[in-house]
Formats: structure tokens, sequence, C-alpha cells
């Protein structure tokens, strides 16, 4: 069995011999191109065929880099093993990987959907303490709950960053941005602790800032950094996920709340606009 990465890496640039592959320099998943730049597959009229993601996720067949396919263990399940390749690795690391989260600290996670909620679970398997989940759904504060955040914070009604002072006392040590939107990132700087942690996971539109009160950054040593796929070096990490995923030590089956075939496509994004899943994934 194997796990696809839309993360492929030359093994040859400054990022891949230096230990962060995550970062190559031949990656263009956004251009649906392959690592030379190309496609494989054409139209009958010659118009290129792009590969969404490097993975061409939605096809029965595709064409990839062979540093995408990360073999593991052939006893793994392959619906569970999809979810590794995305969302799982991507929340879970950067908790384990991206912020090193010890075992005590108090984390915030402003998102609490697809990534956020392995955030919150990554946050578990280190003891991270409390765990803290924002989110405008009730319904996904609620799964929130389930992969183990100790306060659900509805921001349709409350101020998270005063909550998020009244539960720590002095504010997050980690803070979480898995949602792509420049109003949680700033309200997740304005939460953290002195020598706090902002990792800004989510992607916002292009050209989306947030401002940064400086004097308080400096005076209070607090750090933000950005997180793309989880810091994963995937063909370590995809294999440690599902060990501990055959351990019972990480939840994926509570993730998926729903399938669908390729034909409920549709169905799929607009559950996922209203909220209603964990994680829905498509079969076929």
């Amino acid at each position: 069995h194997v796990i696809l990465s839309w993360a492929p890496a030359c093994g040859r640039c400054h990022y891949c011999v230096t230990g962060r592959s995550q970062l190559c320099e031949k990656q263009a998943p956004a251009r649906g191109t392959l690592l030379d730049g190309g496609t494989r597959m054409r139209l009958k009229d010659g118009t290129p065929v792009y590969h969404y993601g490097h993975v061409a996720s939605y096809a029965s067949y595709s064409v990839l880099p062979a540093s995408c396919a990360v073999p593991v263990r052939k006893d793994m399940p392959l619906e569970q093993a999809a979810l590794i390749g995305c969302s799982v690795m991507t929340g879970v690391g950067a908790v384990l990987n991206t912020a090193q989260v010890p075992a005590g600290a108090s984390m915030a996670v402003f998102g609490a959907g697809g990534i956020g909620l392995n955030v919150i679970q990554g946050g578990s398997l280190v003891s991270a303490h409390p765990i803290i989940a924002v989110d405008v759904q009730k319904g996904k504060l609620d799964y929130a709950t389930s992969m183990g955040a100790d306060h659900g914070i509805d921001a349709s009604q409350d101020d998270p960053v005063e909550a998020i002072m009244d539960i720590t006392g002095r504010g997050a040590d980690y803070a979480f941005v898995a949602v792509g939107h420049a109003g949680a990132v700033k309200q997740a700087m304005d939460c953290l602790a002195p020598a706090g942690v902002c990792v800004i996971i989510g992607l916002p539109e292009s050209g989306a800032s947030a401002p940064l009160d400086l004097e308080s950054w400096v005076r209070g040593e607090r750090v933000v950094r950005g997180c793309k796929y989880g810091s994963a070096k995937t063909h370590d990490d995809f294999p440690r996920m599902v060990e501990l995923y055959l351990a019972g030590k990480l939840k994926i089956d509570e993730l998926i709340t729903k399938q669908y075939g390729l034909e409920q496509a549709n169905e799929a994004f607009a559950d996922l606009a209203s909220g209603v899943n964990a994680r829905g994934m498509i079969v076929f």
C-alpha cells in the first residue's frame, strides 16, 4: 500500500538536502504540473490535462512523481490511509513537527475543520493542556470535543481572545490557525502568552495581512511561523502516522462522518461548506 503526498521532493535542491523536503523548490501543486513543469496527459485536441495537487485526486488513475507515493504497511486500510495524506499529516504534524509542543503546554486552535481537528488530536498525543477549540459552528465544536478539546469557544457569540485569557490566566502557549482567515490570525496572535508561538496553517486569500503590535511581540518574545503540510518528511512521517493509528493512538475512523460516491461530489462540497461533517470522503 502507498499513501499519496501532494508535496513531492526532487532530492537535490537546497531544501531537500537540508532536511526540509516539504519546501522543495520544484513543487508546483497550484499549477498542477509535475516536477519538470510539464504534464503527461492531453485531451484529444491536445489541451493539457493538469494534475490537481500533484496527485490528480479526483481521477481513477494518475501519473505522479515517484516521491509522491510513500510505501506503508499493507494492513493499513486504504480509506483511513487517504486522510493521512493530507489533513491528518498537516494537523498532527503542525503540533509534533512545526511547533514541537511539549507536554502541559496550553493550545488554542482556531478552526475545527478537517485540519483543526487533527491539530487538536496532535495536542492530545503530546498531552497538551488545556486544548481550546475556536469556531463559529457549534457542530464543529462538538467534533472538537470528541477529538480531545477541553474547551470550545463559539467565536460568533464570544470574543475568543478574552475567553482564552480567562481559561488560561495568561494566554495560550501555542495558537494554531487552521482556517484561511486573516481575522483569525490576528485573534490567534493576540491570545498568546509571553514566549507564545502562533502557527499559521490556513491560507488566506493572496495578499491578505494581519497587523502586529511589534512592541508586545518584542518584549514578550512571541513567535509567529508558517506551517506547510505539518513540516512533514513524508517518507518518515506517513509510516509514523500509520503506526499511531494501528496502535489506537490516532483517531481516523472518527473523522470520517460521511462517505460519497464521485457522482455526489457537489453534495460533498455543499456539506463541507455547511459544516455538517468532521470529514467527508469521496469513495470510487
